[in-house]
């Protein structure tokens, strides 16, 4: 699994980052749905879900 970041803005436009474990961005977006409220009741409030990559030092 991959780690994925789901962005989306509120009714107050301010941007929150939700980050979830998943195979591909659509899970990740379908978990977004499923955990967060705000998300469940406005998903068309998700502007970007983008693949984090781990940084090795």
């Amino acid at each position: 699994m991959k780690k994925y970041s789901v962005i989306f803005r509120d009714m107050a436009n301010n941007i929150h980052e939700l980050g979830f474990y998943a195979i591909d961005a659509f899970i990740a977006r379908q978990l977004a749905i499923e955990f967060n409220k705000f998300v469940r009741e406005h998903p068309n409030s998700i502007d970007r879900i983008s693949l984090r990559n781990k940084v090795v030092a």
